[in-house]
Parts: C-alpha cells; structure tokens; sequence
C-alpha cells in the first residue's frame, strides 16, 4: 500500500501564522459562523477532522473541554505544532479515510474547515465519519465555494467600459486536481516552492456522495469576504462585489436514519 502522506507540511509554520491572525478569514468569517451554528455545549465529544495546527480545536475547547475534543490530521508537523499550542488536547496524526483508532458512534460533532478540497479519498472518508458518529450527531464542513472558487479556472476581473467587477469562470462541472503555489509573487528564489494539492469538485459531486453514505444535508449557507478595498476609484464596486460573490460554502450534514 501506498504510504500516505500531506502536502501541507512544508507550510505548517506558515499556515499557523496566517490562520490565527486577526485579520484572517478563519477568525473573522469562519469562527464566528462556525460558533453559531455548531450550537456547542459541554460535554459533547468533538472530532475536528483535518485539524491543521488546531485553531479551531482550541476554540471547541473553550467550549466542550479540553478532553472532550479530538484532532485528527496526516501532517506530522501540523500536528506537532498543534499540541504545542493546546497541550491538553488529544491530536493524533491520521488520514482522514481511515479513523480506525476511534469506535463506533462516539462524536457527537465533527467537523472539517477548509480540508474537504484537499482530501483525495472523500467516499472513504465520509463511510468513516458515519461509523464514528453518534445517530444524532452532523457533521460541519466548510470548504472553498466550489462555484466560485475554481482552482486555477476562476479570477476576479474589471470590467473598464462598465465600470463593474465580475468573477470570471473558465469551467465548473469537471473535477480537477491542482498544485497550488502557497506564496505566490515570492521574489525569494533561494525559499523552495511550497506548493499544496487542491482538488476542485462541482457541488453536485458532494450532495450525491453524501447519499450514498448514508447521509442528508440539513443546512446550507454561503459566506462572503469581511475584507473592504482601499480608497480608490474601484474601492465601492469591489466591496459589492465582495457582498454578492460568496468566497465559502457550510454545510451540515446529519445521518440518514431508517
């Protein structure tokens, strides 16, 4: 068998960097929406899938309790730095189509931030999110708006006769698999490039793979960007632009029960 491995270990200094920052889409978009509608309370038995360095486990903590949260990810360094920055958290290192170190039906939420779209084997893993969670347990996943977000295939434009700024769209419905160069316009050429893998899905891809897993989805909603443009000529189109144009998609999925 092949031996798995993560793209996001050369980067895992960086990524810890960029995602607690309060100016970030994690803490600004991410966190509070997360937070309002996972619905946490005390006690309950989280799993954060594809946790990165744990910033999100942290603040399921602060809810739950520390032993009540668990992190799962397959980057050994992004686990490493995850138990430095919350000790009292259980984080293992693990693929994600395989948590066969956990019982059946033993979380009542997991969840899985910005991941999905750099997770190779989802059926897999969605078959394994059944078994671990509890009957009345979702699951929450928040990913890169795949109508929107194309790796690759998708940019912002500006329209100079119109005035207007539009997300352009070079093609939706076929899967792809792409390497994403995570500092781009980097003028150090000493630094090697640190690249992650990102595979683009359409949206119906999801709804039908979550079916024949044996789930339904209960909750959908789209978030758009917190940022706002410098003055400028363009600042009050862009910043409608961001209003209209949503960067993510949550969805909550719950078991299909019989």
């Amino acid at each position: 068998m092949k031996k798995k491995d993560t793209s996001w270990g050369s980067v895992a200094a960086w990524y810890d960097g960029m995602v607690t920052d309060d100016a970030s889409y994690q803490t600004q978009v991410i966190a509070p929406n997360l937070s309002r509608l996972m619905d946490l309370h005390a006690g309950e038995k989280v799993l954060d899938l594809a946790c990165g360095t744990g910033f999100f486990s942290g603040l399921f903590a602060q809810i739950v309790g520390p032993k009540n949260v668990t992190g799962v990810d397959l980057g050994k360094q992004l686990i490493s730095i995850a138990k430095k920055n919350n000790p009292e958290i259980d984080f293992r290192v693990s693929s994600a189509d395989d948590l066969s170190i956990f019982p059946e039906d033993c979380f009542d939420k997991i969840t899985i931030v910005l991941a999905i779209q750099n997770i190779a084997e989802i059926k897999m893993m969605l078959q394994e999110i059944n078994r671990v969670l509890k009957p009345s347990g979702s699951v929450y996943i928040v990913m890169n708006h795949p109508a929107f977000r194309i790796p690759k295939r998708s940019e912002w434009g500006f329209d100079e006769v119109s005035g207007q700024q539009y997300r352009r769209v070079d093609g939706y419905l076929r899967e792809s698999k792409e390497e994403i160069d995570m500092k781009p316009g980097s003028s150090n050429k000493t630094v090697p490039d640190q690249v992650t893998v990102s595979f683009h899905r359409p949206i119906q891809y999801y709804t039908k793979l979550f079916a024949a897993t044996g789930f339904i989805i209960s909750h959908l909603e789209e978030w758009v960007s917190h940022k706002h443009s410098q003055n400028g000529p363009r600042q009050k189109e862009e910043d409608r632009m961001r209003s209209e144009i949503p960067l993510f998609l949550f969805i909550e999925i719950k078991k299909l029960v019989n």
